[in-house]
């Protein structure tokens, strides 16, 4: 290892050797068994800046700056209808599926027999050799 690529760990993983590749740790041991100035000078630096980043803390922000962000921020179209806009959905849901399960049933459902002319059901398959044959008699002319 040679001692700019030892500077170059220790910027970026710090100067707990654990932390470092595994494949690197011997030879920068190594290196600093062997008493290299410059990896010295690193492992020090890093050492401080390690504990300058360790001893950190954050401050909390003041909730009365939070709260006026809050307030400050543009309200969206979705923000300012939710609260009748959500009911108002559940409703016409609720309609979509009344109408559409009464076509359902409906269509599904053979017409009254008031008369030998009335219609099937769309669902109703009885007659569907009828109905191919006459369209092959038209494909034929």
């Amino acid at each position: 290892m040679t001692p700019e690529r030892f500077v170059y760990l220790a910027d970026v993983y710090g100067a707990d050797l654990r932390r470092w590749p595994a494949a690197e740790r011997a030879t920068a041991q190594a290196l600093l068994d062997n008493g290299n100035v410059h990896a010295r000078v690193a492992l020090q630096q890093a050492r401080w800046l390690d504990s300058q980043l360790d001893s950190h803390q954050v401050a909390f922000p003041d909730p009365a700056l939070v709260r006026q962000i809050r307030q400050s921020a543009p309200r969206s179209f979705w923000s300012r209808y939710a609260n009748w806009l959500s009911p108002a959905g559940l409703v016409g849901a609720g309609i979509a599926g009344i109408v559409t399960g009464m076509l359902v049933a409906s269509m599904s459902v053979p017409l009254p027999m008031l008369s030998s002319d009335v219609l099937p059901s769309v669902f109703d398959q009885g007659d569907a050799e009828v109905v191919f044959s006459v369209n092959a008699e038209e494909t034929e002319q």
